[in-house]
């Protein structure tokens, strides 16, 4: 083990398997808490440990099978790849209790590390990602169209208060200084504390790779560099997941009279199903047990019953469990490619999540592909939850993956593009159209000038709102004061700008108005059911999120748009706040899971549709909890001359000199040289 002077790991080991297990014992060994924490929620064993806060998160992961999904992968590995999941395991095992005891909050909280699984990576991989296809969306576009209408099903259509998002691009050899490509981009992710994403080098006498690991998972599944080829991701927002309404009923013999205890369900064919039936208890620090009912019919696990469904219960359909597998296998793949053929190879057995892949080799090769596992199935499947029990709904296959030249500049920002055939909702084209706009300015890039487009703050999204202003007459004079303010605003959130925080309480005020219209009575009320799908059912986020269309939308008559905008603009100007610049109010707030009431974080250019993509939720709070995850820029000519950024630090100690190293120079969108050469590293370990 070597460290370069920002503390992040670079691994050297005599084979492939020794270098998976370097990789797990030095994860361990920097982020033991993390690693036991996404263990545990991916169990539904978190509450143990971490209290009532946590048992929503656990009772989802169990009624959801995920332990049990990541069994099933496991089980149907290549030995090949089963063998290096098992190595990085064993490192895990090796290096959890040094790594425990380097951090207090084992001891606080009295929890101690048991040995992992080898099926425990894959248990997480599914737990991190199994809301990424936003499945819970199809839960709020069932109760918009029963308070407005089937026509109003997508009305509120938007990246919303999605997992997940990203920024990533492409810049071929044309277009740089060297001759070239340049891969470049960013995750966006709730931003968590240790962070989610974990800069390593891993390095054989077969390959020698430099990435951004995700904490628990062996090898470099999202973001790396070879030294002649090098890939990133974003998420393709596809669809994949369904929601089937089951009906059920207690199991009955042939003669029609009740059989024990058994559930049946109402199967596609005509016939009623056995439903897999059992319960399980979650152990909570400090409170009594919660005893859990697991229903599985054969579309999937139970995920709400009818009391909490509009009278619906409602199962799961998701491609790991029906495949057993995530196309764990490309990830050694993956660490083996030399050229773009190679990591297209491997990806064409990727599964989950589905991402679009931006890749470019030395030898000038480009790619930009959909990677993952899409089935064939109705066009309603996608929309909203359909009966279990009538044929047409059921999966039929899988989609073909699309991919597409490199014309110019490949931009991928969860737009609208390559994945569109995949999916129902996807982000604003804004971020997208702004990269190719600021990419355009040269046609000599080089890796330090890609953080011109990391930091732009510019908000295109501001328009429609900003558009009504021009027509209101007899504003009161402290408004039609601010309407010229906002009206000669550069649109930029910049970190610094007061006119950012005075369009943000406009936008505000618009918003809450809004959600206080009766056209939305029907959706006002707080939601019920089970709290991890509360973030996509309250209607003030799903407004702030929409408003850029709700502003535009024929679909609602009866909403007086410029009533509440004047209204708002008259209340803002009324509030005759002081100025304040954006930074101030707009502060970064990570999930940690044992927070720290104490702990300071900084202010942040940004908003949720500029490039820096620090998202606020409009109406409800300026803070942000969600933004890049991690930045990069690779380049193909020098891989030296790379670059990189976490939003914390590479280790996950609180206190630790590297836990939050990278914190200030992430807040300003700058980034850190990667460090190849071995004589720059401080050697830690024989």
């Amino acid at each position: 083990m070597y460290r370069d002077a920002w503390g992040i790991p670079h691994l050297r080991a005599s084979d492939s398997l020794h270098l998976s297990y370097a990789q797990g014992r030095t994860t361990a060994l920097d982020r033991a808490w993390q690693l036991e924490v996404e263990r545990h929620r991916a169990q539904g064993s978190s509450a143990a440990f971490l209290g009532p806060d946590s048992v929503a998160w656990d009772r989802f992961a169990r009624q959801c099978r995920l332990a049990d999904t990541a069994r099933r992968c496991y089980e149907d590995l290549d030995p090949e790849t089963a063998a290096w999941v098992r190595a990085y395991v064993d490192g895990v095992n090796d290096g959890l209790a040094d790594g425990a005891r380097r951090d207090e909050r084992f001891a606080r909280t009295g929890h101690t590390p048991t040995p992992w699984e080898p099926w425990v990576p894959l248990a997480i991989w599914i737990a991190t990602h199994v809301l990424f296809a936003g499945f819970a969306t199809k839960l709020w576009r069932e109760r918009v169209a029963r308070a407005l209408g089937n026509d109003a099903v997508t009305l509120f259509a938007t990246d919303g208060p999605g997992t997940s998002g990203s920024n990533g691009w492409l810049v071929p050899g044309d277009r740089t200084a060297t001759g070239s490509a340049i891969i470049a981009g960013d995750p966006h992710r709730f931003i968590e504390d240790p962070g989610v994403y974990q800069q390593i080098r891993l390095a054989c006498p077969e390959y020698d790779v430099l990435g951004i690991a995700v904490p628990g998972i062996p090898g470099l599944a999202h973001f790396g560099h070879t030294g002649t080829a090098a890939w990133a991701i974003t998420n393709a927002m596809a669809d994949y997941q369904d929601l089937y309404a089951e009906q059920l009923r207690e199991a009955r013999a042939a003669d029609g009279a009740p059989e024990g205890d058994g559930i049946e369900a109402l199967g596609p064919d005509g016939t009623w199903e056995p439903v897999a039936r059992h319960t399980e208890t979650i152990t909570v620090a400090g409170a009594d047990p919660v005893t859990v009912e697991v229903l599985e019919t054969p579309r999937g696990p139970v995920i709400l019953r009818e009391e909490h469904a509009a009278g619906q219960t409602l199962s799961l359909r998701y491609p790991p469990r029906v495949r057993r597998d995530l196309g764990f296998a490309a990830l050694p793949a993956l660490l083996r490619a030399r050229t773009v053929a190679d990591i297209d190879r491997a990806l064409d057995g990727w599964a989950e999540p589905v991402n679009v892949v931006h890749a470019a080799d030395s030898e000038g090769g480009l790619l930009h592909r959909v990677a993952g596992a899409v089935p064939h199935r109705h066009p309603a499947n996608r929309l909203r939850p359909v009966p279990a029990w009538d044929p047409q709904y059921a999966w039929q296959g899988w989609a073909q993956t699309p991919a597409e030249p490199v014309q110019g500049f490949a931009v991928m920002a969860n737009a609208r593009g390559i994945a569109s055939p995949l999916g129902v909702e996807f982000a604003p084209p804004h971020r997208a159209n702004r990269i190719r706009a600021l990419l355009s300015g040269s046609a000599d890039w080089s890796p330090k000038a890609m953080a011109d487009v990391h930091q732009d703050t510019y908000l295109a999204s501001a328009e429609p709102l900003l558009a009504l202003l021009p027509a209101f007459d007899g504003l009161s004079p402290a408004a039609d004061a601010l309407r010229s303010r906002l009206l000669a605003w550069d649109r930029h959130m910049a970190a610094e700008s007061t006119d950012a925080t005075v369009f943000s309480a406009l936008r505000t005020a618009t918003v809450r108005r809004f959600a206080a219209d009766p056209v939305f009575a029907g959706l006002a009320d707080a939601p019920t059911g089970p709290e991890v799908f509360h973030p996509w059912l309250y209607l003030v986020p799903r407004i702030g999120y929409a408003l850029e269309g709700l502003l535009t939308t024929t679909l609602l008559p009866g909403l007086d748009r410029a009533a509440h905008v004047r209204a708002a603009l008259e209340e803002t100007a009324a509030a005759d706040a002081p100025d304040t610049p954006w930074s101030q109010i707009h502060r970064l707030t990570p999930w940690q899971a044992l927070p720290d009431p104490d702990a300071q974080w900084p202010g942040l250019g940004g908003d949720h549709d500029c490039v820096n993509a620090t998202s606020s939720v409009p109406g409800f709070t300026d803070l942000t909890a969600r933004a890049s995850a991690a930045r990069y820029v690779w380049d193909l000519a020098r891989r030296e001359d790379s670059l990189w950024a976490v939003p914390l630090g590479a280790d996950g100690v609180p206190g630790s000199p590297h836990h939050r190293d990278q914190l200030p120079l992430w807040a300003r969108c700058e980034l850190v040289p990667v460090v190849t050469d071995w004589a720059r590293l401080t050697k830690e370990s024989a």
